[in-house]
């Protein structure tokens, strides 16, 4: 594998998309509706050189899917793609024999990247990490991407990112740190941007960018791609007050609502769906254990699209003429 070159592809809108599922007794997986996202993103404007979208990733249900499902996911969104766009896929477990299968897998149906974070349920260390990583980097030629998820599990330290440097495979740190004023998110951005793609997931999109990052983690990507795309041109432009300011006003009432539905329900990726429902695409629930957010919370999303700019949300004309 070109690391380099595959490092370098890494860069832009980091899309995680989530998993449809069918309206049966099993919420079976939609495929069809996964594909049609697809061509909705990719006609958006998320192409390779400013996107990478992430199929099977916790936004994406992979913890309630088989492996088999996992895979028919990662396959529908790569042959939808058609090349057009770099795919990641979720490679999270608790195991590492089915890193290995999985990493196989996501090279078997061409994919670019594999996310994978430390295993979550039992408190692993560092070593037993690097040795889950390692492992899986023998199983395929495969770039790796290595999602620190502090808050569900082991959280990694500059020791350990130093060791990433020697695994050739390792080619993107998706990094966020617990926010204890000490800058360590920073740091690591700062000291390792050259040698990794890093994504931001942390919403510091114009620090990490100035510090050398080459890629952000953007919901409104989901429902909104054109704003997506549309930001991180003003961030390689260096219009960073701009971009700070359209943070704050479409990225930041996203965050609250799903602060607030996290007190409801536990997950991720509702909220994208539900978004995507409003603005008239395929949706769904999530699986359980995530409860259905959508009667609950549809009309405080909807209000908070249509204060955000958000074009061609459904029932926005009618409430405005009623208003």
């Amino acid at each position: 594998m070109d690391t380099a070159a595959s490092r370098d592809r890494l860069q832009g809108c980091y899309v995680t998309i989530p998993t449809m599922f069918k309206d049966d007794a099993d919420l079976s997986v939609d495929l069809d509706a996964m594909r049609r996202h697809v061509r909705f993103l990719i006609d958006g404007g998320l192409t390779t050189g400013n996107a990478v979208l992430l199929a099977g990733g916790a936004a994406g249900d992979f913890s309630t899917m088989t492996f088999d499902e996992r895979v028919a996911v990662w396959q529908a969104v790569i042959d939808e793609a058609k090349g057009q766009v770099p795919i990641a896929v979720g490679g999270q477990t608790l195991s590492t024999l089915e890193l290995k299968r999985l990493v196989r897998a996501a090279a078997g149906v061409g994919a670019d990247y594999v996310q994978v974070s430390p295993p979550f349920y039992h408190s692993h260390t560092e070593g037993d990490f690097l040795d889950h990583i390692l492992a899986g980097a023998e199983a395929a030629d495969v770039g790796f991407i290595v999602y620190n998820t502090y808050w569900t599990s082991l959280g990694l330290s500059s020791t350990l990112v130093e060791k990433l440097v020697d695994v050739p495979n390792v080619v993107s740190l998706k990094w966020s740190t617990p926010d204890n004023a000490m800058m360590t998110f920073e740091g690591i951005v700062d000291r390792y941007s050259k040698r990794f793609a890093i994504i931001d997931n942390q919403m510091r999109y114009v620090t990490s960018h100035i510090l050398g990052a080459r890629s952000i983690e953007i919901h409104q990507g989901n429902y909104w791609p054109q704003f997506a795309v549309g930001l991180w041109q003003m961030l390689e432009r260096g219009e960073y007050a701009q971009a700070q300011r359209d943070m704050v006003k479409v990225c930041m009432p996203f965050m609250e609502l799903w602060v607030e539905i996290e007190g409801y329900t536990g997950g991720d990726g509702y909220l994208d769906k539900l978004c995507m429902e409003l603005v008239g695409l395929p949706s769904s629930r999530n699986r359980p254990p995530t409860r259905d957010v959508r009667d609950q919370f549809r009309e405080k999303t909807r209000q908070m699209l249509i204060a955000s700019g958000v074009p061609n949300v459904v029932g926005a004309r009618e409430r405005a003429a009623v208003g």
